[in-house]
């Protein structure tokens, strides 16, 4: 069979095991889960062995130290995979939640139902993890997944994959709605992104360029995010101790994340006080500062920022830093230069937090807390199947309910239209 040919027919399985995943009980999900999370630890020493010949490859191709390291598995990092798995069965289950109900003047009760999407397909790089988390979500909302990760991770993808599906065939449950693409050509992606009558909805996971291709390539509807140029506010009113804190956590504790702080804004009544000792820290913590003519006044030490560093996703030890003079400029400029993805205000004052709140346009908008926070299991929604920051279907990390859609149920009384 050709390559195009393979995935028509991974995915047309796919497409029948929904139906059967569609009507799973909770329960039976949540033993399923259960018991993958106990494979996925006593396979570790096959899925070590597994990985092993990913980061020899990975070494081999000269992929840097930081892709080797979130390619690589170990006891922990298994754990962790499974732990998660537990996190997703634990939650409540949103297939067949009814979230309204209304009556019409003719007495037709009309309501909204949750409903899987059908069969998903996951777009990924070389973080092995995602398979497991990506499946747990999957299948907990009751659809069909098929993964394609990263050539990087070809080895590790299968034998996580393969513990998980031998779960699901001793629960009789087909095996073919956990599907994972077994060859790395980009063909392969191609060919999944054309699949409109089989998927319902691709989620690329990984950097820009990848989430590009899939955009530019898929037929499909794809839940997406680019970048995140996420913003923090110091307000007029902010407590500056709790401003430095936040500040450093969001800046310095993952500094190559999306949910990074990437540009600081400062009320200019608290500029004269709060920038120096705000810059002085940074520097410390070797942040490298591009500041605005006004903040550099107070921390000459700040390169110049560039139009271009509004912006600029650093996913680095750099901050751009702007002195505004109003909550107004403020949030002007992030509706201007954010990237809708996480935005956040220190501040003291209620009115100016519920402001904030209203009018920034981004999908995670936090008050007196650190950027870091826009994630889903940080949010409570267990595994995280990504980050969407289009308004359709869905805005925000993205949890279990993101995996469903709502029809609509209507019961009648032997009532017919005039």
């Amino acid at each position: 069979m050709t390559i195009a040919e393979q995935i028509r027919q991974i995915a047309e399985n796919a497409r029948k095991a929904s139906h059967r995943m569609a009507r799973l009980s909770s329960g039976a999900k949540n033993d399923l889960l259960l018991a993958m999370a106990t494979t996925l630890e006593l396979g570790t020493p096959g899925l070590i062995a597994e990985n092993a010949k990913d980061l020899e490859a990975g070494a081999a191709k000269g992929l840097s130290a930081a892709m080797l390291d979130r390619l690589m598995l170990d006891d922990q990092r298994i754990k962790g995979m499974a732990d998660a798995l537990r996190e997703v069965a634990a939650l409540p289950d949103p297939v067949g939640e009814v979230t309204k109900m209304w009556k019409r003047p003719n007495d037709l009760m009309v309501g909204k139902m949750r409903i899987p999407l059908g069969v998903i397909g996951i777009v990924y790089e070389a973080r092995p993890n995602v398979t497991a988390d990506a499946a747990a979500l999957c299948l907990k909302a009751g659809n069909a997944v098929i993964l394609r990760g990263g050539s990087e991770a070809i080895h590790s993808n299968r034998a996580i994959a393969a513990l998980l599906q031998g779960e699901m065939t001793k629960a009789g449950i087909p095996a073919e709605a956990l599907a994972v693409i077994p060859f790395t050509e980009r063909e392969g992606v191609l060919e999944m992104l054309k699949q409109e009558d089989l998927i319902d909805l691709i989620i690329p996971r990984g950097g820009e360029s990848l989430i590009r291709f899939v955009v530019e390539h898929s037929k499909i509807p794809v839940i997406k995010h680019y970048k995140g140029v996420c913003h923090l506010l110091v307000d007029a009113s902010a407590d500056f101790a709790m401003a430095e804190k936040i500040i450093i956590n969001a800046k310095t504790q993952r500094p190559g994340v999306c949910n990074s702080l990437e540009t600081l804004l400062i009320h200019k009544d608290a500029a004269p006080q709060f920038v120096p000792q705000i810059a002085a820290a940074l520097s410390n913590l070797k942040v490298e500062l591009r500041g605005d003519e006004i903040f550099r006044e107070h921390a000459p030490q700040a390169k110049v920022a560039t139009e271009q560093d509004w912006h600029e996703e650093f996913l680095d030890l750099i901050l751009a830093c702007r002195v505004v003079g109003s909550l107004d400029e403020a949030i002007d400029h992030i509706n201007t230069y954010g990237s809708l993805h996480t935005e956040a205000i220190v501040t003291s004052d209620y009115a100016n937090a519920q402001r904030f709140i209203r009018e920034v346009n981004s999908s995670c908008v936090l008050v007196n807390a650190s950027t870091r926070f826009a994630d889903g299991n940080q949010l409570g929604l267990g595994a995280e199947i990504g980050i969407s920051t289009t308004k359709l279907h869905s805005f925000g990390p993205m949890g279990l309910e993101d995996l469903t859609t709502t029809k609509f149920i209507v019961y009648g009384d032997g009532q017919v239209r005039c």
